[in-house]
């Protein structure tokens, strides 16, 4: 792997990782797309370990405040988290499913768009904090996060559609929903580093720290600047429609 290609692949994984347009469908396109090798578990691995520890980074005032004052968060986000990591163990090392084609990725873009556009279209301008999330709505969060195994779905709009379906805010929906990231990004994390331990390639040094860095850099500005958008009262809408546009480009280049 050059170190563009690092550059490149870190980039797209840290900037979209946290915004509702899906890491998984670009990292998918972009290969195919210019005629790159997939990338390594070994790779997989730091460029997740590297947005994890930005969002860690990032999110750290929330995760502290949960943790003094409402630590019932906590498990409401270990409750959501099972769901995915069930179905993910059953796809991956049970029935060894296969999602990954420029079909589904184009078709999980437009549909999931206009879910994500018609969810923005109903989000509410309560004044509410993750604290008021409870049981109920962090299970169909959770359930809901499933549906991104599927490359193209997107976690975060996933879940973010999930939230403002649910009646919560946009900046409440957004927070709950890039904290649920963290389990989630440390399960995926260790896997793709115990799969590199289990079959080790011969990836070179450099192209591995450049892409787990420009990942760490990259999510860390995109988290900043996605909450500093909402609170001057930002919208989705914009994000909802580059995904349709998108997903219907795949489509002319598919056909």
């Amino acid at each position: 792997m050059s170190i563009f290609h690092a550059l490149t692949l870190g980039l797209i994984q840290g900037v979209t990782e946290f915004l509702p347009i899906s890491s998984s469908g670009f990292l998918v396109i972009l290969p195919e797309l210019f005629g790159w090798p997939l990338q390594s578990v070994t790779f997989d691995a730091v460029v997740h370990l590297g947005t994890l520890a930005a969002i860690i980074h990032a999110m750290r005032s929330d995760i502290a405040s949960a943790w003094a004052h409402q630590r019932r968060t906590f498990w409401w986000i270990t409750a959501a988290t099972v769901p995915v990591l069930a179905a993910g163990f059953v796809m991956e090392l049970v029935l060894q499913v296969n999602v990954r084609s420029t079909s589904i990725v184009a078709i999980s873009f437009v549909l999931w768009g206009i879910v994500l556009l018609l969810a923005d279209r109903s989000a509410k301008t309560v004044s509410d904090t993750v604290q008021t999330v409870g049981w109920k709505r962090s299970l169909v969060i959770g359930l809901a996060q499933v549906i991104a195994l599927i490359p193209g779905t997107s976690r975060s709009g996933i879940t973010i559609s999930a939230g403002l379906f649910g009646g919560l805010s946009r900046q409440t929906a957004t927070t709950f929903s890039f904290l649920l990231g963290i389990p989630t990004l440390f399960v995926a994390g260790m896997y793709s580093l115990f799969e590199a331990v289990r079959n080790p390639t011969t990836e070179a040094f450099w192209p591995l720290a450049v892409g787990a860095v420009t990942a760490f850099l990259s999510c860390l500005v995109t988290v900043r600047a996605v909450r500093a958008w909402l609170d001057r009262r930002g919208t989705y809408a914009g994000l909802a429609v580059f995904r349709l546009v998108v997903g219907l480009l795949l489509f002319a280049w598919v056909l």
